[in-house]
């Protein structure tokens, strides 16, 4: 599986941004897809992952009521909505995915995308 992450750029806080994730190859299995996101001199961290199977989402409490994930099954497309952002949002946003269990632990995604930096201004 590969996965090209796009929409990453510059915002204001309070703006908002729009991420993409395009899954291609073997997209068969029951995946989950995921978004983490790693700041400078910090561990990634999850954000927000959607099953395929039945669309269920999770969201990190940082990011609840502000962002939301949502997938198009025709295209295989995974995107973060991002909403009111602050400037501690600003990090590389990375696309997952894999055959995960628990969405929100990132060892369970195998495969990564390049990530797209997120920057927001105050």
């Amino acid at each position: 599986v590969q996965l090209q992450a796009s929409g990453g750029g510059l915002a204001q806080a309070g703006g908002s941004l729009r991420l993409s994730c395009a899954a291609s190859g073997r997209t068969s299995s029951p995946y989950a897809m995921g978004w983490f996101r790693q700041a400078p001199g910090k561990e990634r961290e999850f954000v927000a992952a959607i099953r395929w199977s039945d669309g269920s989402t999770r969201h990190a409490d940082s990011v609840k009521d502000r962002f939301t994930i949502s997938r198009d099954n025709a295209k295989i497309m995974v995107y973060l909505q991002m909403f009111s952002l602050k400037p501690e949002d600003t990090a590389v946003y990375y696309c997952a995915a894999g055959n995960v269990k628990f969405m929100q632990m990132k060892r369970e995604y195998d495969y990564w995308g390049q990530g797209t930096l997120v920057t927001v201004s105050s």
